[in-house]
């Protein structure tokens, strides 16, 4: 089956925002204007962390095998998800 003009091409940077977006969600963050299903959606940081554990695990089994953009995105997200993370636990 071959993605329409409206779907976005599945790769390695899609793959890693796609965990990356589920690990905010599970944060409990969410984009102005969301629906509301997703706003209301509870706040699991075990979910959060494990999503992000599995980035973290993506970056080291890839590693030397990554562009340099698909590297950066990688650190980039992780540094980000992890330092969101803190500040969400320490809230709890």
């Amino acid at each position: 089956m071959s993605a329409t003009s409206q779907e976005p091409e599945i790769d390695f940077v899609t793959f890693v925002m796609s965990l990356a977006a589920s690990a905010l969600l599970h944060m409990g963050e969410h984009e102005e204007g969301a629906p509301a299903e997703l706003r209301d959606t509870p706040v699991d940081l075990a979910m959060a962390k494990q999503t992000i554990d599995i980035i973290g695990m993506l970056r080291e089994k890839t590693r030397g095998n990554l562009t340099a953009d698909e590297d950066r995105l990688v650190e980039t997200a992780l540094y980000d998800l992890r330092l969101k993370y803190l500040h969400r636990s320490k809230q709890s």
